[in-house]
């Protein structure tokens, strides 16, 4: 396991002083990581959030959100690796493993504006404009994505998609979520555009010059983030990042106070079992 830099600590408004007894149950959520092959190699996709939202204010971070309940519907239109694929390297029964597939090509059109769908299983959308107002409907939920892609006659492309990571916020804090990670390649013709009311700004980096950003204090980052532009820096190119087997285990950092510093640990580390003990056995997968 990777090990976290002693620098990576959370802003102190972020933990309560005491942790939540018992602990907040985490919320299903997927986070994707769009990628893009550039001159310098691969490139990434990121938004810096709004100072002052609720989780995660003012650090960078992949696009992504919580799993709608209408996220599980069997309706939707599917091409790719099936639900039970998915539950398989997620460790999640099969309507959590649709429900995370489909938040996450969701996740992504909202805050991205990048749609992981196509008019059949060998397309893929080139241009997005003509949904645009689907999208801010998605967003208002007074969409669901099932309804959506019926309407525009779009099959949702799961292949497009990579499994990645598993992480679970630290019992110490208040907002937590299990969050699934995945890998998508940007569509030929699509652009990201980072026009959601979430971000304050967006864009695409090397995950080597985001690290760099990190270091010199210039972004925010939390532990999956930071671990996952650290692997994804690894990866000269997106074929390569796409063809990685990805062995998923659910990692949930704890918080190690030093005085008024918040570090953050991971298993292996001395001052992880020091840290609150609450682990959930599982999350909440009632949708």
């Amino acid at each position: 396991m990777r090990e976290l830099p002693k620098e990576l600590t959370l802003p102190s408004g972020m933990v309560p002083p005491a942790p939540p007894d018992p602990p907040v149950t985490p919320k299903d959520a997927a986070t994707v990581m769009l990628v893009r092959d550039s001159p310098d190699g691969l490139e990434v996709f990121l938004q810096r959030r709004v100072m002052g939202m609720a989780f995660a204010g003012g650090m960078t971070v992949f696009p992504g959100g919580g799993v709608d309940r209408r996220d599980a519907d069997t309706s939707v239109a599917w091409h790719g690796p099936s639900p039970a694929w998915w539950g398989s390297r997620f460790s999640c029964d099969l309507a959590l493993a649709r429900a995370l597939v489909c938040a996450a090509v969701r996740e992504t059109f909202e805050e991205s504006g990048v749609l992981l769908a196509g008019p059949d299983e060998t397309s893929v959308v080139a241009d997005v404009r003509p949904y645009a107002e689907a999208r801010a409907q998605l967003v208002n939920r007074d969409l669901s994505l099932a309804g959506f892609l019926a309407e525009a006659g779009l099959v949702l492309r799961a292949d497009l998609l990579r499994p990645w990571a598993d992480w679970v916020t630290p019992v110490e804090e208040s907002r937590r979520f299990d969050a699934k990670f995945f890998l998508a390649r940007l569509p030929e013709g699509q652009r990201a555009d980072g026009a959601t009311s979430e971000a304050q700004d967006a864009r695409w980096q090397r995950p080597g010059d985001a690290l760099d950003d990190w270091k010199a204090g210039r972004s925010g980052l939390l532990p999956p983030t930071w671990t996952t532009l650290a692997e994804l820096e690894e990866c000269p190119t997106v074929a390569d990042a796409m063809a990685r087997e990805r062995v998923i285990t659910k990692l949930m950092p704890r918080v190690a106070r030093e005085g008024d510093t918040l570090r953050i640990v991971l298993p292996g580390d001395p001052l992880y079992d020091d840290a609150p003990n609450h682990l959930d056995a599982r999350p909440d997968d009632k949708l």
